[in-house]
This record gives structure tokens, sequence and C-alpha cells, in this order.
């Protein structure tokens, strides 16, 4: 029977769902026939596929009528990631392949002309996903270091690296054997932190970036030019603790997905993204053809740095607000819709005017009254509810900068050691950050006294303060109850949250 079904699998945001591919080969007039949703770049494996077969010495049926079914053919397939599965199906078909041994593996594999194999994103998921249904996978040499980092050494099925379409056959007959990816314990690259003993001053917004870490919060940073916010926010990831194994996967998945792929090098690293403030929507939340992840998404487990947050195209800032609440973003495009995680931490940075310099230097402030007005109106109630900590900053004075010709003993370690133990007790206790915290939580009377109660009631009424407000200084109490060791939010915990609640506007 001149047929063959192969395993191969498609990309649909960080899933890798089962593709089957059919070969039939048929009498009739010479034809090579794709069908299965495929997109432009898909439809071009034939031309590659007839080369690499031609050049690996095996014989291309050019004289049959050649089908290829990518079932199932309601998914989108996209990119050259079917090459090898569609080459081995057609050697199957045309029996210059045995096909019992091809029923047990997955190919993954973009073909050259020359029957090289080219790499493919997103293999990490591919090769979770092949060995959760116990099957065999081939993939290209170049995607071994990336692979060999999920690679279970329990697995009932191997692995196998290629470089080539003939090394491939030759590994399906059994004449030579492909050489198996091997587990890797990838070390966590030794990189210097940046530190907050570095930041000289700014004791308050040093104590905001500690309850950012501690409770997972959104910060915003307001001051003029110089002050040291980009300083500040970029010790940010420094202060948080290493990924887990399964952050660190998730992590890699994901940048496994974009064009700039992933290098084995940033293994448990936490990402600290930073966009331009002229960056487009599609480039901040994903998307494109074939689809891909954005800024917020390779900011996954890690640190979202917004600079000259009001110069951001509105439309760029209204599409974090759906990110923040639900921790992953739904990308919808014609033809295809695709879900990336998105579980970031936003810690943005702005001037109090266009110029710069409004409170801080009055006689170099050149803007007006409706200017600042129309700057900070830039940024939407809705969105700046979403923040928790709103931190002002000051150019430090020189005489601050050289007061202490010593340099003071580091607090790094002891800073991080708070996080960590703050992080502990809140997984712990509610098995969530203390961001992520719902109203039920604090609805149960476990951490509010009558008194704080009576209190909270009282701002609502006289300052108009929103729920969602008011549920971000009850998580912000509660990180600083939790960093002080307090079972229970005292009063002196919801006078700091206040103090930190004020927004720039």
């Amino acid at each position: 029977m001149s047929y063959a079904k192969v395993y191969c699998r498609a990309c649909d945001g960080i899933n890798a769902p089962l593709v089957t591919v059919e070969v039939h080969l048929a009498n009739g007039l010479p034809k090579f026939l794709l069908v299965g949703l495929p997109e432009t770049v898909v439809k071009e494996s034939k031309e590659r596929v007839r080369s690499a077969i031609q050049n690996s010495l095996f014989r291309f049926p050019t004289s049959r009528r050649i089908t290829v079914n990518l079932a199932p053919a309601t998914l989108p397939k996209q990119g050259g990631r079917f090459d090898l599965a569609i080459a081995v199906g057609i050697l199957v078909a045309s029996r210059q392949l045995p096909a019992d041994v091809v029923s047990q593996m997955e190919f993954a594999g973009e073909l050259s002309l020359s029957g090289n194999l080219l790499g493919v994103r997103g293999i990490l998921s591919w090769v979770q996903a092949s060995q959760a249904e116990k099957r065999y996978l081939i993939l290209p040499e170049e995607n071994a270091d990336e692979a060999a980092l999920v690679v279970s050494e329990h697995a009932s099925h191997a692995v196998y690296a290629a470089s080539h379409l003939l090394a491939v056959a030759e590994h399906i007959r059994g004449v030579e054997h492909l050489a198996k990816v091997r587990v890797t314990q990838q070390a966590l690259k030794e990189k210097k932190p940046l530190t907050l003993d570095d930041v000289r001053g700014h004791a308050i917004a040093k104590k905001g970036l500690l309850l950012a870490a501690a409770g997972g919060h959104h910060v915003l940073l307001c001051g003029p030019p110089g002050s040291g916010k980009t300083m500040l926010a970029s010790r940010l990831p420094y202060l948080l603790p290493p990924l887990s194994t399964e952050q660190a996967l998730e992590v890699a998945m994901v940048k496994s997905l974009h064009p700039n792929g992933f290098s084995v090098d940033q293994w448990r690293e936490r990402p600290f993204q930073s966009p331009h403030h002229n960056t487009s929507a599609s480039a901040m939340i994903g998307g494109g053809r074939p689809p891909s992840p954005g800024d917020i998404s390779l900011a996954h487990h890690g640190v979202l740095f917004l600079d000259e947050f009001p110069e951001f195209p509105r439309i760029v800032l209204e599409a974090l607000r759906e990110p923040i609440e639900q921790g992953e973003i739904h990308v919808a495009r014609v033809g295809s819709q695709v879900t990336y995680p998105a579980s970031f931490q936003l810690i943005a940075a702005m001037n109090p005017c266009p110029c710069g310099y409004y409170d801080e230097h009055q006689d170099r402030c050149r803007c007006s009254s409706r200017i600042r007005e129309r700057y900070r109106d830039k940024l939407s109630g809705p969105l700046l509810d979403r923040i928790d900590l709103f931190c002002t900053m000051k150019v430090i004075p020189a005489t601050s900068l050289w007061a202490n010709t010593h340099a003071p003993p580091s607090q790094h370690q002891s800073l991080c050691q708070q996080v960590l133990k703050a992080r502990h007790t809140q997984y712990k206790r509610q098995g969530c950050l203390n961001a992520h915290l719902s109203w039920s939580y604090f609805e149960s009377g476990r951490d509010l006294s009558a008194a704080i109660k009576q209190r909270l009631t009282r701002w609502m009424n006289e300052k108009e303060f929103s729920t969602r407000r008011v549920l971000r200084l009850m998580r912000v109490s509660r990180t600083l109850a939790d960093l002080s060791h307090a079972e229970h939010i005292l009063p002196e915990h919801l006078e700091i949250a206040l103090s930190f609640s004020h927004c720039p506007r």
C-alpha cells in the first residue's frame, strides 16, 4: 500500500498539539498536493522536500500523484517544522523506509535543499509533549542543547539529534543509530548582581522596591531626569528569589517561540524586558505571522520595565490592563487565536512633567499647568488603579553623594532573605503572593480588625477611594505585615501603605 502515517507537532502558543502527516501515492498525472490548512512557508516545503530527498540519494516518486494531509485540518500550520516528517512520510509510502519503526516516532526539523536539518522554534514544548505521549523524537542537532534542558532521565522513549536526512533514514533502518540527547544540568549563569547598595539615598524608594519584591506588587517611580529611576528599576530582578525549575521551563518555552530564540546561557535567569516607548501594540502583546510572543510574555516570571511611561501609545498602555489582572494574554488574529503566559511584575518610570523639572527646579520647568495636566492624563485611571506602589523621587544632592568616603557594608543578602521569607509565608498562608489576593480573602476578617475596617470605610467615604484602591491598600499592608513578621495588619502598616498610594496626578 502506498500510504504512510508520520507524527509531527504544530505550535499553538506554548503548547505543541499533535499533527498527523498522512502521505498517499496514487497513479495519475504527476502532482504534489499539500492540504490541511498550511500557510505559505508550509506550502513551500514541497520544493525543499523534493530537493532534500534527491540530494540524499533517495528516489523521489516524480511519476506519482503525491497527496500530503496535515491533520487536523482545522489547526493552522506555520513554519518549516513539518519538512522532515513530510520527507520521511514520502520515503515510507514509496517503500524506501520501513513503516513499523516510524509509527513510534515524531519528527521535527526544517530541511535545506541539500538535506541538512535546520532548527525550529518551540522545541521545549515539543520535547515535553512527545515524552508525555511516549514517542521517540528526532530533532535537529541545532536544537539539541535546548532540548537537553527538559529531557527526562526516566523517560521510556529517547530523544535523538540528527544533522541530515540521510542520518535519520539510517537510524530508521537500524544501520547506524543517532546520538541520544542526554540530560544536562545547566548551571545558573554567574552574573554579578546589581544591588541596592549602589544606590545612594532614596530610602523611601528602596523601601518601595523591597515591598514590590516581597509581595509581587507593581510600581510607578516618578521623578526628574537623573534621579535614579532606571538605576533603581534594574535592581528589582536581583531582589527576587531564583526561578524554580517549573518557572524556568515556562520562561524558556516562551523565549524559544520568539524569533530571537532561547539561549541555554539564559537558563534560570529572571527576565528583564525594557521596550522603547515607541514600541507598537503587536510588539508589546504579541502577534505577527506566524504569531510570536510580545514583550509582556517575554517578561513572564520576571520584570517589565517601562521607562517614559506616559510616552507609550495609549493603545499599548491600555493593552496592559488584561494581562496585569489575568497573568496571560489572548492574541486574536485572522484564522488563529493564541494564548501566551504574561505573569510579569510591572515597574514604570515617568517624569513629573514633559520637561521633567516640575517640583524639583521650578525655575527650569517650562511647562504650563495645562501641559502638565495633558501629560499626566495620558495615564488612565483604570490603568493606575492596577499599580500598587507609587514612589516620588528627588535628585540626590551632591553633598549626599560624597558624604560616605567608605563603602557601607552590603545589605543585599539580607534584603534577599527578607523577600524570600516573606514570599514563603504568603505561599504557605494563601497559596499566592499578596499582590494577587482577592477581596474575599480580607472579607474573612483574619487580617483586619474592626478599627482598621472603620478607617478604611471612612477613607472610602471621605477621600472617595475606589474599591480597587482599598484592596490595593490592604494588599500592600499585608506585605508590610509579612516583612515585619506580624500575624495581622496593624494600623502602622496601613499608614505606610497609604503613603505609597498617592498617584502622581
